[in-house]
């Protein structure tokens, strides 16, 4: 922080020397409060001459006055510093916005700008306000102490300067780790919220794969990190605490320790007296503000302007920017969301039993629904509604259908995410049940719209269906398949730690693809998990799906989609029906309607 302060201070020398010379008046209150008490003990009240002893303290008390009034001047210039340091972070923090935006890297859709904007700007603002009335208010207490124990007996100077400097010096080596166990803590509860953010985002992905206990594990190393980082923090509180004891209460026990010797080098009653209120009254308050405001407020407005004036996102590796992906309207639709560090998988999924040939991992399951039924709650009407459906082994259906109509829960049912009102879904012949309770899980992949990405490397991404491993070159086939070679390519190779905000809301579906394409599973459901992919990039995905030995169910949003299917399946919201694209258009008027209404430019 001292590089930008120094040049920061320098620009305003006038507001600087203003400040300065309002608490000049603060400095000779305090050096004429412990003068005038020592002055009327010894001219005065010891000397037989109470008068003269009550004009010094009101001398002493008219200082108090004037100091006061001082005090009320240095607020008024204080403005002259504050104002314009919030105004120059509110610059720095709109044209940061600014160019994430443009650059792709905003990972927070604005919210983190706002933040600073209507926060963080106003807490550094607040913050040094604070440190800026401490450091001069000690200052400027200080050196009229100073002045008045010198001006009292410079033996008073040899007992008690020793353990202040000392105090202030430990104090002073203290900020920096202070500062650092600060923003630890900051960090460390920073990184909890996010991970907390990106499991609720990602919840139906990590039930859907069983990641519960995974997710829970990674969730509370995040708390023990934070819970050190405030013990951390915690210690070096008391060490601030230990460096007020030395500055200011170890000089008072010497000071009475050393009365007697101070008396025999000729020290008045007076001026002991004098220097007792020094420390008591001016000094030991002066180090409580400064060590208080400067340990609390200080050491958040470093981390504050250290986020705010250093360092912005770092580019993505390579120094390109990411590629923003296209949504389905052509509009640009790439606004990546934060992820988290998810740790090594430590429990992989136990191998499933031994089941018939038609639902072992190895062959190609169907689908089968019967009389399925589903709504939300007991007097909703039914989103799925006595639904029979058979998918032959290795077909691909595409679901289309208004939007709210129900397919995404139909998706969820076949996936085990809910569990229907009545009616079954066997895969391979076999029931489904959730995905936590199911021996079969891994014969499944769902693939949302919205991709669950975490902090590591691109191969722990693609390999968290396969926590048994994979062959780099079954890795590098499903990297080819989906066309994730040039996210792989920037980043520098599949190990390279990956930022998940640094990709777009198109390359994280391209990963999602990879890792399902990836995974044993021979059930793929694309819940709409294409959208954020142009027309050409889309094709290439659901061609590799295809191809990939499976049934693959697709959540149709072009008409491209649903003529590449074998068979679609049309839900309106009262009866299913399912047949080929031309056959539909002839049987379905849902169908007609959504191939109306679907952009011709993307047929």
């Amino acid at each position: 922080m001292l590089p930008h302060a120094v040049p920061f201070l320098g620009r305003r020398r006038g507001v600087v020397v203003r400040l300065g010379a309002w608490s000049l008046l603060e400095s000779v209150q305090t050096f004429l409060g412990g003068y005038g008490v020592a002055a009327a003990l010894d001219r005065g009240f010891l000397a037989g001459r109470p008068g003269v002893g009550l004009v010094w303290l009101a001398v002493a008390a008219a200082a108090v006055i004037a100091g006061g009034a001082a005090t009320s001047r240095v607020f008024h210039h204080l403005a002259g510093l504050v104002e314009p340091l919030r105004d120059g972070l509110v610059r720095r923090v709109v044209d940061a916005a600014l160019s994430a935006a443009v650059t792709g890297r905003d990972a927070s859709g604005g919210r983190a700008a706002v933040s600073r904007l209507t926060h963080q700007t106003e807490t550094a603002r607040d913050a040094f306000a604070g440190v800026v009335m401490v450091t001069r208010s000690f200052v400027f207490t200080a050196a009229g102490v100073v002045a008045g124990l010198a001006a009292l007996a410079p033996e008073l100077l040899v007992v008690l300067l020793p353990p202040l400097a000392a105090g202030l010096a430990l104090f002073a080596a203290a900020l920096r780790p202070t500062a650092a166990r600060q923003r630890d803590y900051l960090h460390a509860d920073e990184e909890l919220t996010a991970r907390m953010g990106a499991d609720v985002s990602g919840l139906r992905d990590i039930f859907a794969c069983g990641a519960q206990g995974r997710t829970a594990d990674a969730a509370g190393e995040l708390i023990d990190a934070q819970t050190r980082a405030a013990r951390a923090l915690a210690r070096w509180a008391a060490v601030r605490t230990l460096t007020l004891q030395l500055a200011g209460q170890a000089p008072v026990v010497l000071l009475l320790a050393t009365a007697p010797w101070l008396l025999e080098r000729g020290v008045t009653a007076g001026e002991l007296l004098g220097a007792l209120t020094y420390l008591t009254q001016a000094l030991l308050p002066a180090l409580n503000t400064l060590m208080t405001g400067l340990g609390a407020a200080g050491t958040r407005l470093v981390v504050i302007l250290d986020r705010l004036i250093g360092p912005q996102d770092p580019p993505c590796p390579g120094g390109t920017r990411p590629p923003v992906a296209t949504a389905g309207d052509g509009t640009p639709g790439a606004v990546p969301r934060q992820g988290a560090h998810f740790p090594a998988m430590a429990h992989p999924r136990p191998a499933p039993p031994s089941a018939p040939p038609s639902a072992r991992l190895g062959g190609v399951p169907g689908l089968e629904l019967h009389s399925l039924s589903f709504s939300y709650g007991p007097g909703a009407a039914p989103v799925i509604d006595r639904l029979d459906l058979r998918v032959e082994p290795g077909e691909h259906l595409a679901v289309v259908g208004p939007s709210g109509i129900g397919k995404s829960t139909l998706f969820a049912l076949v996936a085990g995410l809910l569990r229907p009102d009545q009616g079954r879904v066997l895969i391979g012949g076999a029931p489904v049940q959730r995905p936590d309770r199911d021996p079969f899980a891994a014969r499944r992949a769902l693939i949302p719209q919205q991709a669950y990405v975490f902090g590591g490397t691109l191969r722990d991404n693609l390999l968290y269906l396969r926590p048994g491993g994979a062959p780099a070159g079954a890795v590098d086939a499903a990297v080819r398949a989906v066309g994730l070679e040039e996210s792989v390519h920037r980043l520098g190779g599949l190990d390279t730690p990956i930022r998940p905000s640094a990709f777009s809301q198109g390359e994280l579906q391209l990963v999602a693809l990879a890792r399902a394409y990836l995974s044993p599973a021979r059930l793929t459901l694309l819940d709409e998990a294409t959208c954020h992919l142009d027309p050409a990039a889309e094709a290439r995905a659901e061609h590799a799906f295809a191809e990939r030995p499976g049934t693959l169910l697709v959540i149709a949003h072009r008409l491209s989609s649903a003529r590449r299917a074998d068979r679609v399946l049309v839900l309106d919201g009262t009866t299913a029906t399912a047949g080929r694209h031309g056959e539909l258009l002839r049987r379905s008027e849902t169908y007609r309607d959504l191939v109306g209404h679907w952009d011709p430019r993307h047929p």
